[in-house]
């Protein structure tokens, strides 16, 4: 409401108007996410070392830096569907109360997701400010014909729909160089895994856990998906109307490193399912298909990129949700080797309570069973203290 009243008339456009909206929005959602996400890793523990303090500060700044674009995107989209459909004046009216209502609801997932980070959580960010800042950019541009040519026509301009969507380039290509932290991390942590009974495995029984030159596979992943990331960023970059060499080195060396990485992920990342290595595949056939009818003029390139577009996102995406479940997997294994719950006891008190007959006090501290749940929950806090500070 200040910033309707105070703000000058240049800032009073309706885009502006958006952009002041979204801004806010944004802003509360990471303010409540940096709330949770310290909350969670138990940040101010002074028996950390001064390196995980640092690392940590690097992880808060990076997902907040994802959050506050996802939210900008995407509200400031809903936004504009919103004026569209209520028109300019009557929606002015309900813009404050819209804002607080989106940050409300922005602050609420923030800090829940900030309680649940992995990197699946993370990855599915992706989609919704792709879309909502491609979307945006499709519907407010000026040249109806801009998918004429090729999809990179939409932002070869200096208007806003033009740097609506060269911007959702480079922070999508920012995001997923983020989110490749994460999952390289997940990869290199998980690896140097020890079960309890002192042999070593992963997720996948097919293959063993000693990875030849692990090393160089995981260095090569690393440098596969954050050149992926990097084409996205240059493609939003560099114009190809000012800068034409640039943009295709771009443009069209970002299908090569998604072919090199699918095709390579079942030597380079061992531990995934061997369905997820089918997806990959299938994934390459489809853009293979797509691209051979582009060449005999039975499609359009914009469609071939924007769904090889989306079929790498998607990927992307199921790639997350594997490691997220490697991730599962091996908090189990290490909650499991500090023998967190004694089931061979717990079975005997179980027995015992079944045996002194029902109880209708749920409440009852003199139950055995509630009492070595109380004394697990707490050994299990225990644990988990100490992992989040490892």
């Amino acid at each position: 409401m200040a910033y309707l009243r105070w703000a000058p008339a240049i800032w009073q456009l309706s885009q502006r108007r958006f952009m002041a909206a979204a801004t806010l929005v944004g802003a509360c959602g990471v303010v409540s996410f940096v709330i949770g996400y310290t909350h969670r890793i138990r940040m101010l523990n002074e028996h950390v070392m001064w390196a995980i303090h640092l690392r940590r500060s690097f992880e808060i700044f990076a997902l907040s830096f994802v959050y506050a674009v996802t939210l900008f995107l995407t509200s400031y989209t809903l936004f504009w569907v919103l004026n569209s459909m209520m028109g300019k004046v009557i929606f002015e009216m309900y813009l404050p109360a819209l804002t607080a209502t989106f940050a409300g609801v922005c602050g609420y997932l923030t800090f829940v997701q900030a309680e649940l980070m992995n990197a699946k959580t993370l990855a599915s960010l992706l989609p919704f400010f792709v879309i909502a800042g491609v979307g945006t950019a499709c519907s407010t541009t000026n040249d109806p014909h801009w998918f004429r040519n090729n999809f990179s026509e939409l932002g070869d301009r200096t208007t806003f729909a033009a740097s609506m969507f060269n911007i959702t380039l480079v922070f999508g290509g920012l995001s997923i160089i983020i989110i490749t932290y994460f999952a390289i991390s997940e990869l290199i942590a998980t690896y140097q895994v020890v079960r309890p009974n002192g042999s070593v495995g992963i997720r996948t029984p097919q293959v063993s856990y000693h990875i030849p030159r692990f090393k160089v596979r995981i260095t090569l992943l690393s440098i596969l998906l954050t050149l992926s990331g990097i084409a996205f960023i240059g493609i939003g970059t560099f114009r190809y109307t000012p800068h034409p060499i640039l943009h295709n080195v771009f443009a069209r060396g970002m299908p090569c490193v998604m072919f090199a990485l699918l095709i390579t992920l079942p030597w380079l990342a061992p531990q995934l399912s061997r369905a997820f290595f089918v997806i990959s595949d299938i994934a390459i056939l489809v853009c293979v298909i797509a691209g051979i009818s582009w060449l005999q003029g039975e499609n359009t390139l914009t469609n071939v990129e924007a769904l090889a577009a989306m079929l790498f996102l998607g990927w992307f995406i199921g790639f997350s949700r594997q490691i997220a479940a490697i991730e599962a997997d091996r908090i189990q294994q290490q909650l499991i080797a500090h023998e967190v719950v004694n089931t061979a006891k717990l079975d005997d008190l179980i027995s015992d309570e079944e045996s002194a007959g029902f109880n209708t006090v749920l409440t009852d501290t003199n139950s055995p069973v509630l009492a070595a749940q109380a004394d697990t929950d707490q050994h299990r806090r225990q644990v988990a203290s100490q992992l989040a500070r490892n």
